[in-house]
């Protein structure tokens, strides 16, 4: 990944995880809590794309995962936000941006059930029945309606922050500043000098190409007549 898609992912993950974990754990809401790390991850997916969106979706579960009061398997939840973060990416238009906010709406929904789901199919694989206890329909219905309330104000910041490295100029893809085609750096024949513009006659026509000047018809003509009869080489 670019370096400053990199930064910006982690100073963006670290924030969503420290709010999730010292705040909206604690508001004490029924059913599910909202999942702020995984509409940062659908947020930076919809601009990345699926690679971008995998790599970043496997760190920030992995961090999630790692970071206290986790008290499942290490690599659960990084599984299920790498899933999440490559589908996501698979949105992303080819113009890099959609026209509405139709399909990221349609994405965050589509995560908070599918993230769920994997969360407890994960869980029930390695013996968690913490979901079947509480209660599946319950968990998904809460999710999906708290990430889609949180969604509004959180995603098009995370993707319009994103959009700002799409310019990284040390990308190499020529999406932004930094293109790699070496004649828009260099300018002309490689000096870093502007090109002269060709000199215009009177007639309005660049000097030398498409009529000869009156002057140097004449001067090649009497050169002609004073070499007349000597062998050209």
């Amino acid at each position: 990944m670019r370096v400053y898609r990199t930064l910006l992912s982690v100073v963006l993950v670290f924030v969503a995880l420290m709010a999730q974990v010292t705040m909206l754990a604690r508001l004490g809401l029924p059913g599910a809590v909202p999942d702020l790390l995984l509409l940062t991850v659908l947020g930076l997916a919809l601009v990345y794309g699926h690679t971008g969106g995998a790599l970043v979706g496997f760190a920030a579960g992995l961090l999630a995962d790692l970071a206290p009061p986790a008290d499942h398997a290490v690599g659960r939840y990084a599984l299920v936000l790498c899933v999440i973060g490559y589908a996501a990416g698979l949105t992303k238009p080819e113009n890099g941006q959609h026209r509405s906010a139709t399909v990221p709406m349609l994405v965050v929904a589509g995560g908070a059930l599918t993230s769920t789901l994997l969360y407890a199919g994960v869980g029930a694989l390695v013996g968690d029945t913490a979901a079947r206890d509480v209660g599946l329909s319950s968990l998904l219905l809460t999710a999906t309606l708290y990430d889609l309330l949180l969604a509004p104000f959180v995603v098009p910041l995370i993707m319009a922050a994103a959009r700002r490295t799409e310019g990284d100029p040390l990308s190499g893809d020529g999406s932004g500043g930094g293109s790699d085609n070496p004649i828009s750096w260099l300018g002309g024949a490689g000096t870093g000098l502007r090109p002269r513009a060709p000199r215009r006659s009177r007639y309005g026509k660049a000097a030398g190409i498409g009529q000869r000047s009156p002057l140097l018809s004449r001067s090649a003509r009497n050169r002609a007549g004073r070499i007349k009869g000597v062998k050209r080489l």
